[in-house]
């Protein structure tokens, strides 16, 4: 029997009140979440019948409010008061990643990327090389072109927790992308890395 013909029941309940579904099975929570997260967002629309808008049309209010943090995050950083230079960017990473659904999720990829970017390198100045990395990852997941910094940033971390070979591989794969970019020639600094680290693994 094909898996189209088999139907299986789950186990979902809805709230008749709030219309919030939820479930017993534990496998499930994340999408529930979603899915409760989405229907709130139609509740809340202040539109006939709670019908979103077409996915063009974004919110210049929440736009304006993410730069001032960033820009607030990053003044902080110069500064070096990294505490604070944190929770800006993790405010601005909050407000951009709950920017509703259908509005245009490359702008929401590209705050992401740069927030994500900037509170790694806080975080590297912190020498919290593993929150940093994870950081620098997510950077790059959301935009893998264009993105030297956040290359180099995971990189760099990588080294200075002596994952060398991990290191080395990651940059490696850093290089493809950005050489394949309009941008080839931003790449000096993680060509650079990338000879720090042969000559590492070469020692070691």
């Amino acid at each position: 029997m094909d898996a189209i013909d088999t139907y299986t029941q789950l186990p979902l309940s809805i709230d008749p009140a709030t219309k919030a579904i939820s479930t017993s099975d534990s496998s499930l929570t994340t999408e529930i979440e979603e899915l409760n997260k989405m229907n709130r967002a139609f509740i809340a629309l202040d539109a006939p019948n709670q019908i979103p808008p077409p996915p063009a049309p974004v919110n210049p209010k929440r736009s304006v409010q993410i730069t001032k943090l960033k820009d607030s995050g990053n003044t902080s950083y110069k500064k070096g008061q990294y505490a604070d230079a944190l929770k800006m960017y993790d405010l601005a990473i909050r407000m951009a990643a709950d920017r509703p659904t259908w509005e245009a999720s490359g702008l929401v990829r590209e705050e992401l990327s740069t927030l994500y970017g900037n509170r790694a390198q806080t975080l590297m100045a912190q020498q919290a090389w593993a929150e940093a990395a994870v950081d620098a990852e997510t950077a790059v997941e959301m935009k893998k072109v264009g993105n030297v910094k956040a290359w180099w940033r995971r990189g760099q971390c990588l080294k200075e927790m002596g994952r060398l070979e991990e290191a080395a591989e990651w940059v490696k794969i850093g290089l493809e992308f950005e050489r394949a970019g309009p941008d080839k020639g931003s790449v000096g600094e993680l060509e650079t890395l990338a000879r720090e680290l042969g000559k590492a693994l070469d020692k070691s």
